[in-house]
């Protein structure tokens, strides 16, 4: 049975949504590699994409109702996923929201089901936290409840404090985070695939300076 989390990284390297170098994050770090979810922009990337997003929720065994995709990223994301999870035997409603409220028509800032039940988020990453939170007081608006986050990807790596981004999430909010792969995963894929085994030090040396 093939590791769906090595299985996404090579698709990742394969669409250059992740790459190995020099790059500058929003935190003004020196990051030896990028990723860059936006990059998964036609039909078959998006497709293989979301069928990654369902064998990881379904991996981590997150009781959850339906799906929330916040805007705009989230949109395609919870979409895709939703038809993925269809296909696994798990039809399950989905939702999402405008960054502007509709004054016509039906009105207000969601689209799609309504949320009720338990709510899983699916987004790409978790950077600083905001769409969590903005997704959560939606939910909690809705009087529905939050299930948990599925991310592509958890760079494990510190946020203002000694916690990362998504630590940070998993406590204030008391709920799981799934990611498709994370930093531990990537760096397996360094050490045991001899195209990538030179990024292997920059990456470990950047965990032992950032990484949680």
């Amino acid at each position: 049975m093939s590791d769906f989390r090595q299985d996404f990284l090579h698709f990742a390297l394969q669409q250059n949504v992740l790459k190995f170098g020099q790059f500058t994050t929003k935190a003004g770090r020196q990051s030896p590699y990028f990723f860059n979810a936006g990059l998964f922009n036609d039909g078959y990337s998006i497709l293989q994409l979301a069928r990654f997003y369902a064998r990881s929720i379904l991996a981590s065994n997150i009781e959850f109702d339906m799906l929330f995709g916040p805007a705009y990223k989230g949109i395609i994301l919870a979409a895709a996923t939703a038809m993925m999870l269809a296909e696994e035997g798990h039809n399950v409603p989905y939702a999402y929201n405008r960054k502007e409220a509709k004054d016509h028509g039906e009105g207000g800032v969601l689209v799609g089901a309504p949320l009720q039940g338990r709510v899983l988020i699916i987004d790409d990453v978790i950077s600083a936290g905001t769409s969590v939170r903005e997704s959560v007081a939606i939910i909690q608006r809705e009087g529905a409840l939050t299930a948990g986050v599925a991310i592509a990807l958890d760079r494990m790596e510190k946020g203002q404090g000694t916690q990362s981004a998504v630590q940070e999430v998993q406590q204030q909010y008391h709920i799981p985070v799934t990611a498709i792969a994370t930093l531990e995963d990537l760096l397996r894929l360094l050490k045991n695939d001899p195209t990538l085994a030179s990024y292997h030090q920059p990456v470990t040396a950047y965990r032992q300076q950032y990484g949680v």
